[in-house]
């Protein structure tokens, strides 16, 4: 196992998780329910699920297309988000 590898990605996770929707939900799940544990298992179960299911999809994609045209299809996707941000922002004209 590469150790390493599992750190960075536990640190990655979770300072992103901080503060999100999940994270939103469970607080206030657990405040009205009568389990508190029920609603850590059920939000870790969730959030394992999902993570499962992301690093499945990203080495199944991985496997298909070589990495120069992953990095290429990354860098066009943030490039378009920008320009979309920056050029087309609607709210800030009204």
């Amino acid at each position: 196992m590469d150790w390493h590898l599992l750190g960075i990605s536990f640190i990655t996770v979770f300072l992103s998780e901080l503060g999100d929707k999940s994270q939103l939900a469970a607080i206030a799940l657990s405040g009205r329910g009568q389990s508190v544990k029920t609603v850590f298992f059920g939000a870790a179960g969730a959030l394992l699920l999902t993570s499962l299911l992301g690093a499945l999809a990203g080495g199944a994609v991985a496997e298909l297309l070589p990495t120069r045209i992953l990095k290429a299809i990354a860098a066009v996707g943030f490039a378009v988000l920008a320009a979309r941000l920056l050029l087309f922002n609607k709210e800030e004209a009204e």
